[in-house]
C-alpha cells in the first residue's frame, strides 16, 4: 500500500502503480516469509499462477458489463447533443433573476452528470458551454469558473455514477441501492450549491448583472421539446432501478440502445458522432479497467497478507472511539482527493477503510455515499483539485487558477454542510433505497 501510495504521488499512472505494488508485494510475500530467509525460487510459481488467474477471475463478472454501457451511453448522449440542450431548456426556463446564468449552469451540470456519470468529463464539457457564456453577460471569472468545477462534482453521486458501480462490484453491496442512496444527496448538492449562487450575487451583485433577455413562450416550447431525450433517459434508468423493472446491467444496456435509438430518431446522432463516441467509451472503459484490474490484484494481495485483519485488531486493542476513527478516515480522503484520481482513491482505499467500517456495524451502502461525498470535496480543494485544474485548461489564460480556487472555497462550505447532514442523518443517503419495489 506504501509503495503504490508513493508511486502515484510520483505521478506514476494509477494502473501500473496498484499493479506494480501488487505484483512486488506477491513475490516478497512468497519469496520471503515471516521468519525465514529469501529464496525467489518460492515466489515464482504462485506469482505465475496469480498473475493467471487472478484478472480473468475479475473480469468474468457479469455486473462488471454495466460499466462500459452506461460509459458509452454518456458519450453519445453527448454527441447526439442532449447535454447541450439540457442547458439551453434551463437557461431559458430560469426565473430572470441575478445569477440565473450560473444558477442554470450548476442545474445543467447535475442534468450533465446524470448522463456521463463522471464528474471531471462533467467539468470539462460544461466548462466549454457555460463559462463562455456566463463571461459574455458579463459575469465574474470567480464565480463563472467556480461554478462549473463545482457543478461538475455531482457526477460522482448523481446515478448513475461510475464510481458507485464500482464500489459497489468490490464491497459487493447493490449498485441499485447505490445509485438510489445518491439521489438525495446528490439533489441536496445541487440545492446547496444554488443557494451558494443566489448569495454570492446578494452580497456582490456585480458579480452576475441581471439578464435582460425574455425568451417568449414559442421560445420556451423549443427548449423543451429539445430536452426531452435527456429526460427519457434520466426517467427511464432511476424509474427502472427504483420499481425494479432492470438490475443496473439491465438498466445500462436499456440506457444505451435508447440513447441510440433517441439519437437517431430526433436526427441528432450521425453515424460519425456515433463511432466516435463508441471510441471515446472504450478508451474510457479501457482505462477504467485497467485501474480496476489492478486495484483488484492489489485487493488480493492485501487479503493474502491479512493487514486488514490486523488492523483492525490494532485499533480494537487501542480503544479508539468511532469518532476518531471516521474523523481520521475523512481526513484521509479529502487529503488523497486533492491530488489523486477519484476511481484510484476508492479502489485503493476500500481494501483498509471498508473492513474497518463494517466492523464498527455501519451501512456500507451509506458509508459508499459518504465515501463519494468526500471526493467529491477532494476534487474542488487546493493545491490540486482536479477539477480545478480542468476548468483552467478549458478557459486558458482568461481566468487566473486563483481566481477559481477563491471562488470554489463558496461551495466547499456548502459541501461541508451536506457532509455533516450525511453523518447526522444517515437517512438521507437510505430513505430512497430502503423504499424501493
Amino acid at each position: 500500500m506504501t509503495a503504490a501510495l508513493l508511486m502515484l504521488m510520483l505521478r506514476v499512472p494509477i494502473a501500473f502503480a496498484l499493479g506494480a505494488s501488487a505484483v512486488i508485494g506477491v513475490f516478497l510475500f512468497f519469496a520471503w516469509p515471516a521468519g525465514g530467509a529469501f529464496n525467489p525460487d518460492r515466489a515464482w510459481q504462485p506469482l505465475f499462477s496469480f498473475l493467471a488467474t487472478n484478472p480473468y477471475t475479475f473480469l468474468h463478472s457479469y455486473p462488471l458489463a454495466m460499466a462500459p454501457l452506461f460509459i458509452a451511453m454518456g458519450h453519445i448522449a453527448h454527441r447526439a447533443g442532449f447535454t447541450t440542450d439540457l442547458f439551453h431548456a434551463i437557461r431559458i426556463w430560469m426565473p430572470k433573476i441575478p445569477g440565473n446564468l450560473a444558477m442554470a449552469s450548476v442545474m445543467g451540470c447535475g442534468g450533465f452528470s446524470a448522463i456521463t456519470g463522471t464528474s471531471v468529463a462533467c467539468a470539462a464539457a460544461m466548462g466549454k458551454i457555460a463559462v463562455p457564456e456566463m463571461r459574455k453577460y458579463g459575469y465574474s471569472p470567480a464565480l463563472a469558473s467556480s461554478c462549473v468545477a463545482a457543478g461538475g462534482t455531482l457526477g460522482a453521486l448523481i446515478p448513475p455514477s461510475l464510481l458507485l458501480v464500482l464500489y459497489g462490484i468490490f464491497t459487493e453491496q447493490s449498485v441499485s441501492r447505490l445509485f438510489l442512496a445518491g439521489l438525495l444527496p446528490g439533489i441536496a448538492t445541487l440545492v446547496a450549491y444554488l443557494l451558494v449562487v443566489v448569495i454570492w450575487v446578494k452580497l456582490n451583485p456585480a458579480s452576475a448583472p441581471a439578464d435582460d433577455q425574455r425568451p417568449s413562450y414559442a421560445d420556451k416550447v423549443k427548449a423543451l421539446q429539445r430536452a426531452w431525450p435527456f429526460m427519457t433517459l434520466f426517467t427511464l434508468i432511476v424509474g427502472g432501478l427504483y420499481f425494479g423493472f432492470f438490475t443496473p446491467t439491465e438498466a445500462a444496456a436499456v440506457a444505451m440502445f435508447v440513447a441510440v435509438i433517441l439519437g437517431v430518431i430526433t436526427g441528432r446522432l450521425s453515424m460519425a458522432g456515433f463511432l466516435d463516441g463508441i471510441r471515446e467509451a472504450a478508451y474510457q472503459t479501457a482505462v477504467v479497467f485497467a485501474i480496476a484490474i489492478a486495484a483488484n490484484m492489489l485487493l488480493s494481495f492485501v487479503a493474502l497478507t491479512g493487514v486488514t485483519q490486523a488492523a483492525l485488531i490494532w485499533i480494537e486493542a487501542a480503544d479508539m472511539s468511532v469518532f476518531m476513527i471516521m474523523a481520521a478516515i475523512v481526513l484521509l480522503y479529502i487529503i488523497l482527493g486533492t491530488f489523486l484520481d477519484p476511481i484510484g482513491i476508492v479502489l485503493l482505499t476500500i481494501p483498509l477503510t471498508v473492513p474497518l467500517v463494517d466492523g464498527m456495524g455501519m451501512n456500507l451502502i451509506w458509508f459508499g455515499i459518504v465515501i463519494i461525498k468526500l471526493l467529491e470535496i477532494g476534487l474542488i480543494t487546493p493545491p490540486i483539485g482536479l477539477n480545478v485544474f480542468v476548468i483552467k485548461s478549458v478557459v486558458g489564460k482568461d481566468i487566473p487558477l486563483m481566481q477559481i480556487f477563491k471562488g470554489v472555497t463558496f461551495f466547499l462550505l456548502a459541501d461541508l454542510v451536506i457532509l455533516a447532514l450525511l453523518f447526522a442523518w444517515p437517512g438521507l443517503a437510505l430513505i430512497v433505497p430502503n423504499s424501493m419495489f
